[in-house]
């Protein structure tokens, strides 16, 4: 299975799949790299057992969008970060405006990622080094961590801990949160990679090890229980690596996306990659794996595209 969708005229930065439905994708995109310009956020379907991909609706806004995550307890809503700081909730149902907003970071929002645990939060990163941990219902964010030195890249919860979340940044390392810390201070701090930390995600049936991927051209695995040093590390690489993700099939099997122009997937047993798609013609910067369809997988890029396609894993 293949298809593809052009977002004409904007960079895709983030894709994710449904978590309620097998046909609905989320694509965050920018005009002009994110540097000035509108945004978009697109809902993309797919038709069973064809290869087409097609529009369903879009939100244009006013400023580039870097990420978008879907409510895990409402399926027709998704949150975006924005350049100019903000953060906005959308209601795919509805039409034009977000039915929410929230304006706290003083800079690019980079990351946004609802809870899977209590689907009641959601935690974003920004440009400003703090990552702020939020409820749709409330008209401020419920706490702040700023620990980081510079671009916090990446916040993401923990699949089995509801309170606890680790982050990744411009001062190249990774720490561990928790949301009910009273001191506001971080659990344990990762220190390894050489340069920028630009992603991170959990392995969801070994919920202590994450995997993080940087401009030093490495991925790298790790065990909360032991900051002192990665489990594993893979690289280095030709170009960096700018998102990485856990399959959410197996404990076995990591997408990795980045500078390359490609995505590929590495059997993190003995280090061996098993599939390559080399399709896309500039930085692939968004990567996700289908929650319904083993081995279904959407990368978007620089090329303004967004491809779906399936793996023999």
């Amino acid at each position: 299975m293949a298809a593809g969708y052009r977002t004409v005229g904007f960079k895709g930065y983030s894709v994710k799949f449904n978590p309620f439905s097998d046909q609905l994708l989320a694509v965050a995109s920018s005009a002009n790299f994110g540097l000035v310009g509108n945004g978009r956020l697109s809902i993309l379907g797919t038709q069973p057992g064809t290869q087409s991909l097609s529009e369903r609706k879009h939100f244009d806004t006013q400023d580039g969008l870097f990420d978008v995550s879907w409510n895990e307890s409402h399926e027709n809503q998704l949150i975006t970060g924005s350049g100019d700081g903000s953060i906005k909730l959308w209601d795919i149902t509805l039409n034009n405006h977000p039915i929410s907003k929230w304006h706290e970071h003083k800079r690019e929002v980079m990351s946004v990622e609802w809870n899977y645990v209590t689907k009641t939060s959601f935690i974003s990163s920004s440009w400003d080094g703090t990552s702020k941990v939020w409820n749709p219902a409330s008209p401020q964010s419920i706490r702040t961590f700023s620990e980081h030195q510079g671009c916090v890249y990446g916040s993401v919860w923990s699949p089995r801990q509801p309170d606890q979340f680790a982050t990744c940044g411009e001062d190249k390392v990774v720490k561990l949160w928790s949301v009910n810390q009273p001191n506001g201070k971080s659990l344990a701090t990762f220190n390894g990679h050489m340069d920028q930390v630009l992603s991170l995600d959990w392995n969801k049936y070994a919920p202590e090890q994450f995997v993080t991927s940087s401009v030093d051209r490495t991925i790298k695995i790790w065990d909360i229980r032991n900051p002192r040093g990665q489990l594993a590390m893979f690289g280095p690489f030709e170009f960096s690596v700018r998102r990485v993700k856990f399959s959410p099939f197996s404990p076995h099997y990591i997408a990795a996306a980045g500078y390359d122009m490609s995505a590929s997937i590495w059997d993190v047993r003995n280090g061996s990659v098993v599939f390559v798609h080399d399709a896309h013609r500039e930085f692939v910067f968004g990567v996700d794996w289908s929650l319904f369809h083993p081995g279904v997988m959407a990368t978007c890029s620089w090329d303004e595209q967004v491809h779906l396609f399936k793996i023999p894993v």
